[in-house]
């Protein structure tokens, strides 16, 4: 009887327990949740007050140092190298008129010897053909008069017979005899004419002869090798005693004090570069040579571009005469900033505020965002230079996929800095009675971490940022 006792008042307690357990549930469940009002999240952001001006791109491309005179020194005759300049060596600096290289000139000098003597035989035969002629003339004269004198006694001789006085033996020999001085004529004619031959033939061989001469001092003037202008000489290849062969690559001659640069941009940024009739323009460049962690610079000015675009190039390739260079040598590669036209009216915004459809963030008087559609004019690295309806206005640097329009934030201006330390808030009784409870209600904190925030509850001014977190983490 005292164990059905026993289990009987077990039974009634346990229904007793689960009665109030069931009571307490559909409490619980039938009172209404505490109502919380949301907070909204604000973002700092970092702005630029978009000011309108005068700007002038810098357009940036990669480009090459060339000398606008560069020669290359040979050999126009083969021989023998007798003598080299002292500073006939890569890297030598030479003069203008300075002799180089000579060659071995006595074959070059045997030549202008024979077309010298060959030009004194000629003249000599054109002074023989001379006194020649002189004397062709002389007998032609001679020839001519007697031919006259045996014409005159052939009519005398034909007037007697006319008269029945003389025979016509005497007609038939004076005939005979003005004939034979009539062919003697003709036959000193003849050697007029072939002693006047005789000298043309003279006259156009002393011009062969002197053309020769011309031709063999040129070649004993090729055996010496002079600097036309004033430069550095590069990859010699010849030392003295060396056989060198016609046309043969001596060395290069630089002219290192008059430099140029070659770059190449794109169609679209030549056409940037050209004025209204379509000519280039003279815009001013700059080229930059990173040696070391220190930049070499040189000035210059566009001067000219390439007239064809180049086979399997794209764009325009440009020169220009670098003026100030001091440190730059042929074959360097160098970055080239070339200033364009100003533009007026533009505004100067980072590449970070502007979207993929062309928009850009600014700010309300709310300090709410709005966005605004700009035209893009240039890129200039890292920066856009726009047009738009937001001169004055505050423009968010860098996008974030977290902000849009509507939403609120903090800006931040350049030149603001926020305030290091933290800003204290002295809380009232009610508040900071319910701040505690809103602490001592939250089961997911550290019993560490909790004391730590009730200990600084309890103080007289608290931490305004730990006051604005426990608020919008807990809905306070």
């Amino acid at each position: 009887m005292f164990g059905l006792f026993l289990a009987a008042t077990a039974l009634g307690l346990l229904i007793f327990a689960a009665d109030l357990i069931g009571g307490a549930v559909q409490k619980r469940l039938a009172d209404e949740p505490e109502a919380r009002t949301p907070r909204e999240r604000i973002f700092s952001v970092n702005v630029v007050q978009a000011v309108s001006g005068t700007e002038v791109p810098i357009l940036e491309s990669f480009g090459a140092i060339q000398s606008r005179r560069q020669l290359e020194l040979r050999a126009a005759v083969a021989g023998r190298v007798i003598e080299l300049a002292s500073g006939f060596e890569d890297g030598g600096e030479v003069q203008a008129g300075q002799v180089l290289i000579r060659l071995d000139r006595a074959d070059a000098m045997a030549e202008v010897s024979r077309a010298k003597s060959a030009i004194l035989d000629a003249e000599t035969e054109g002074r023989d053909a001379a006194r020649a002629l002189d004397l062709a003339r002389d007998e032609q004269a001679a020839a001519q008069e007697q031919a006259a004198l045996r014409e005159g006694a052939f009519q005398r001789q034909s007037d007697l017979a006319d008269r029945g006085v003389g025979t016509a033996t005497a007609t038939e020999t004076a005939e005979l005899a003005a004939s034979s001085a009539r062919q003697a004529v003709l036959a000193r004619r003849q050697i007029v004419t072939q002693t006047e031959a005789r000298i043309d033939q003279a006259t156009s061989l002393l011009s062969r002869l002197q053309i020769a001469l011309a031709d063999a001092e040129r070649r004993l003037e090729e055996t010496t090798i002079v600097a036309p202008f004033d430069g550095t000489l590069s990859d010699p290849s010849v030392v003295e005693g060396r056989l060198v062969s016609a046309n043969e690559r001596l060395a290069d001659l630089i002219d290192t004090t008059d430099l140029e640069v070659s770059f190449r941009v794109s169609t679209a940024q030549y056409a940037r570069l050209i004025d209204d009739n379509g000519a280039l323009i003279k815009a001013d460049v700059v080229a930059s040579l990173d040696v070391a962690g220190l930049d070499l610079e040189a000035t210059g000015q566009i001067t000219r571009a390439s007239a064809a675009a180049g086979e399997g190039a794209s764009g325009r390739l440009i020169f220009a005469s670098l003026t100030q260079a001091p440190g730059f040598k042929p074959g360097d590669f160098v970055t080239v900033r070339i200033r364009e036209p100003e533009l007026t009216a533009v505004i100067r915004l980072p590449s970070s505020a502007l979207d993929a459809q062309g928009r850009v963030l600014v700010l309300d008087a709310d300090n709410r965002l709005e966005t605004e559609t700009v035209v893009v004019l240039r890129r200039v690295g890292d920066e856009i230079l726009v047009r738009g309806n937001i001169v004055g206005r505050d423009v968010v640097e860098s996008r974030s996929p977290l902000l849009g329009a509507g939403i609120a934030v903090k800006p931040l201006r350049p030149g603001v800095t926020a305030p290091t330390d933290p800003a204290m808030v002295e809380l009232t009784e009610e508040r900071r009675a319910q701040l505690v409870a809103i602490v001592e209600a939250n089961t997911g904190m550290p019993e560490a971490a909790k004391a730590r925030v009730l200990a600084q509850l309890s103080q007289t001014q608290v931490p305004a940022q730990m006051i604005e977190r426990i608020e919008s983490r807990m809905g306070g």
